[in-house]
C-alpha cells in the first residue's frame, strides 16, 4: 500500500515537472518511477510465493489434524476391543472357570435359541455372572461420562459425579431403609428407591441455587461439600444407634458392591446410562465453549445458566440411578476422564465417549481382581486401591498449574 502511494505521488510530481520543462529532474523522477515499478513487480512475486507457502502450510496442518483425529478414533477402537476382551475374561472367572471363547459361545447360543434348556455352563454365564458384569460395564461407563462432564463444566480436575453431594444423599437414603425400615416405597426395591430419591435432594438444592443465585462453579462445589457433611453426620448417628448387623450391611452398601446385581436392575441402569450419556455428548459443544469462560459463552449467545442446569440434572440422574443399585463406587468418575484426556485431549465431543469406555474398562478390570481375590469383596475397595495410585501418578505428571 505504501509503495502504491509513493507511485501516485511521483506521478503527480512528474506531471507538474513536465509542465515546467525541467529535463534533469524529469530524468531523476522517471528513474525513481521505474524503481518503484520494479518494487511492485517484486512485491507481487513475493506475495505469490508467500501465498504458495501458506497453502502448503495449510495443507500440512489439515493433514496433521486428520492424522490426529484418526489416532483418537483408533484409540477409541483399541479401548473398545480391550473392553470386549475384559468382558469375556470377567464372565469366565470364578469357582467354575469357563474359557473366553466358551463365554461368548454360550451368550450367542442363548440369544439365538431363547427357549432351549440351559446347560450348566450357559446357566452360570447367563444367570449368575452376566448381570454382574453388565452392571459393572454400565456403571463404569455412566460414572466416567458424568465425571468428564462435571470436570469440564466446573473447570476443576477434582470434580466427579459425587461433587454435588449425590453419594451422601444416596447413602443416607439407604441407611434409613436398612437400619430403620423407613422406605418411600416398600418391597424388594425399597432401598434402591430410597437411595435414588435421597441422592436427588442435594442435586435439587444445587439446581435451585443455580436458578435463583446463579452461582460460580466454586460455589456449587462448596455447596455440595456442605451438604455432604450434613448428610454424613445424620448417617453416622443412624449407624451408631442401629443394630450391628444392619450397620454392617450399610457399610457394605456405602463401599460399593455388585453382589446384588440381577437382570431386574440391568434395564434401568442401561436406560439411565444410555439416555444420560447421549445428552452429555449432545452438550459437548456447549461444554467446550463454557471452558473458555462464562463471559465468552454469553457473548456468542449461549445461556450459560440454563446449560449448566441441564448438565447438572443429567449428571445427577445418571449418578443417582447407578449409585442406588451399586452403592458408592469411588474413583471411576474421577480417574477415568483424566486417563482418557491423556490420549484424546480436552475436546468433550470425543473426551466424554472415551471416558465412558475407559471407565467401563477400569470397572471390568476391578471386577476381575475381585473374582480372583475374593468374590464377596466389595468392588469399591478395589477401585479405590487401583484409582488412588493412578490418580497420584497423574497429579505428579501434571505440568499445568491451571486447569
Amino acid at each position: 500500500m505504501d509503495v502504491r502511494q509513493d507511485q501516485g505521488m511521483l506521478f503527480a510530481s512528474l506531471r507538474y515537472l513536465i509542465k515546467r520543462g525541467d529535463s534533469m529532474v524529469k530524468i531523476k523522477y522517471r528513474s525513481g518511477l521505474k524503481n518503484i515499478s520494479q518494487k511492485l513487480r517484486l512485491s507481487d512475486t513475493a506475495r505469490k510465493h508467500h501465498l504458495g507457502a501458506s497453502e502448503d502450510q495449510t495443507a500440512e496442518i489439515i493433514s496433521q489434524y486428520r492424522a490426529y483425529k484418526y489416532a483418537k478414533g483408533l484409540m477409541l477402537l483399541v479401548v473398545a476391543l480391550l473392553c470386549i476382551v475384559a468382558f469375556g475374561i470377567d464372565v469366565g472367572l470364578g469357582p467354575y472357570s469357563i474359557g473366553f471363547l466358551e463365554v461368548y459361545q454360550a451368550i450367542i447360543d442363548r440369544i439365538l435359541d431363547w427357549n432351549t434348556d440351559m446347560p450348566i455352563e450357559m446357566f452360570i454365564v447367563w444367570d449368575l455372572r452376566l448381570p454382574r458384569v453388565i452392571t459393572a460395564l454400565l456403571a463404569g461407563m455412566g460414572l466416567a461420562m458424568a465425571g468428564a462432564a462435571m470436570q469440564s463444566m466446573m473447570k476443576n480436575p477434582l470434580a466427579d459425579p459425587y461433587t454435588t453431594g449425590i453419594s451422601s444423599g444416596a447413602a443416607l437414603g439407604a441407611t434409613l431403609a436398612i437400619t430403620m425400615g423407613i422406605c418411600i416405597v416398600g418391597g424388594e426395591f425399597g432401598t434402591v428407591i430410597n437411595a435414588f430419591v435421597f441422592a436427588l435432594i442435594p442435586a435439587a438444592f444445587i439446581i435451585l441455587l443455580s436458578t435463583y443465585r446463579k452461582p460460580s462453579p466454586a460455589m456449587i462445589i462448596l455447596s455440595g461439600i456442605s451438604l455432604m457433611y450434613i448428610f454424613n453426620a445424620v448417617q453416622s448417628y443412624l449407624m451408631i444407634v442401629a443394630d450391628p448387623n444392619a450397620a454392617s450391611t450399610v457399610y457394605n452398601w456405602t463401599v460399593g458392591s455388585l453382589n446384588s446385581a440381577s437382570w431386574d436392575s440391568v434395564p434401568f441402569i442401561f436406560a439411565v446410562t444410555l439416555v444420560g450419556g447421549t445428552l452429555l455428548v449432545l452438550m459437548a459443544r456447549v461444554l467446550n465453549t463454557m471452558n473458555s469462560g462464562d463471559a465468552y459463552s454469553k457473548s456468542i449467545g449461549i445461556n450459560v445458566n440454563k446449560a449448566r442446569i441441564i448438565v447438572l440434572v443429567t449428571i445427577s440422574l445418571v449418578a443417582a440411578g447407578i449409585v442406588s443399585f451399586t452403592g458408592i463406587i469411588g474413583f471411576i468418575g474421577l480417574v477415568a476422564p483424566h486417563i482418557a484426556r491423556i490420549f484424546v485431549g480436552s475436546d468433550n465431543k470425543i473426551l466424554i465417549p472415551a471416558s465412558g469406555l475407559m471407565g467401563a474398562g477400569l470397572m471390568l478390570l476391578a471386577d476381575c481382581v475381585v473374582q480372583v481375590v475374593a468374590e464377596t469383596m466389595p468392588i469399591g475397595i478395589i477401585t479405590s486401591i487401583i484409582g488412588g495410585p493412578i490418580f497420584m501418578i497423574l497429579i505428579l505428571r501434571q505440568k499445568k498449574e491451571v486447569w
